[in-house]
């Protein structure tokens, strides 16, 4: 069954010049790409500088050069994952479920869809810039899926939730949090106890160096989670457009992965199609390029906010948020690295006591991921029915 179901995806590449090729084809299909593309750029722009923000705030690294390694890294992380451990962009994928693809007009409904929920993300991440809250562009997106989603079935199109995608996000959601906020409280107390007969001076000396080694590693994890949701939401876009429109260049296949998430997905596919690695390539440059924009209103909130870190403090919160996302990635459960790492610095700051934790800051955040999912429902929502009302919108 395996072997087969690969032979089947074969054809599901598209090059570089076949990619132009099917956007000419359709002003549809062209929204629905830049909205995921914008998306990708917020993302960079709003969600990225979390990774480097405690390295900035403990004085490791200056703010231009931080930005510089995040930006690098993301990419990093976007490659290696795309390469050999895809399931994040699998379960992204499948968040919907479109019906039968292989009709012409649930493809098109689909790219409405997926264009309404991608215009609740845009509006979120701008929102929370604004007011300098680090918004998760991951509960988002699935927010706004799922918003473009309940619409289409109240408008009663072939339509549902992808029930292994939203599994894989709830056990995400919780798993993922607790264990930043548990390994941030555990690895300060493991380095607090090693340390505690060394001297001071030489120890912040070398935590200051090792923390922007974990910063690096923090970046490369965030690529490797929120580049591969959108590789997974750009794909699905091609796909659909190339049932959507007779200029498609894909076929078949990718349904029968999206109802099977079990199954090898389509990405995976990336190691046995050279000429398709220009996707992860084109999602790492646009999300790079939103993070050499800086967002030091985020790095302040995240960095300096919450709780006053010293080098070792900023090492531990990075390298817990690190294999917390890490495992999520390895285990296909797309996560917010927004929340992880605020919660791997709860971890940290509780570690000294519940009364050195800016409680405020932190409810500001929590309270900013409990909004975004009624409030990106509600955009997509909107949105899809807007969107469907456009005469002539295919």
């Amino acid at each position: 069954m395996i072997h087969a179901l690969q032979d089947v995806m074969e054809v599901n590449y598209v090059t570089i010049g076949q990619f132009f090729s099917l956007l000419s084809s359709s002003p549809l299909l062209v929204v629905t790409i830049l909205l995921a593309l914008g998306v990708v750029f917020i993302n960079g722009w709003t969600d990225a500088p979390n990774a480097v923000a405690t390295c900035i705030s403990t004085r490791a690294i200056s703010p231009k050069k931080a930005i510089v390694m995040a930006a690098v890294f993301n990419f990093i992380g976007v490659m290696l994952f795309a390469l050999f451990a895809a399931g994040v962009a699998e379960s992204i994928a499948g968040l919907v479920d479109f019906g039968d693809l292989t009709s012409a007009e649930n493809a098109k409904d689909a790219l409405v869809g997926i264009s309404s929920g991608m215009v609740g993300v845009v509006s979120w991440g701008i929102l929370a810039w604004a007011f300098g809250v680090p918004s998760s562009e991951s509960h988002a997106l699935i927010a706004g899926l799922t918003g473009a989603c309940f619409a289409m079935m109240a408008m009663g199109k072939e339509v549902a939730p992808g029930a292994g995608s939203w599994t894989n996000v709830g056990i995400g959601f919780v798993v993922s949090s607790l264990l930043g906020a548990a390994l941030g409280f555990l690895v300060v107390k493991g380095i607090e106890r090693c340390c505690r007969n060394m001297v001071r001076r030489k120890t912040t000396l070398f935590f200051k160096w090792a923390q922007i080694a974990s910063a690096a590693g923090m970046a490369l994890a965030h690529g490797a989670q929120d580049g591969l949701k959108f590789i997974g939401i750009v794909y699905l876009a091609l796909f659909l457009g190339s049932i959507a429109y007779p200029e498609a260049m894909l076929q078949g296949g990718i349904q029968y992965v999206l109802s099977n998430p079990t199954m090898p997905g389509f990405a995976m596919e990336f190691l046995h199609a050279p000429v398709f690695l220009w996707l992860p390539v084109l999602v790492s440059l646009v999300m790079g390029l939103g993070t050499s924009v800086g967002g030091y209103r985020i790095i302040k909130k995240v960095g300096m906010g919450m709780v006053d870190l010293e080098p070792y403090q900023g090492f531990a919160t990075d390298i817990s948020a690190f294999v917390a996302l890490i495992l999520s990635s390895a285990l296909s459960w797309p996560v917010s690295t927004s929340q992880v790492k605020t919660c791997s610095i709860v971890g940290v700051g509780l570690s000294k006591g519940a009364k050195r934790v800016n409680w405020r800051v932190a409810l500001d955040m929590v309270l900013t991921w409990v909004f975004t999912f009624p409030g990106c429902i509600l955009i997509g929502f909107v949105m899809c029915y807007i969107l469907f009302a456009i005469p002539g919108i295919y």
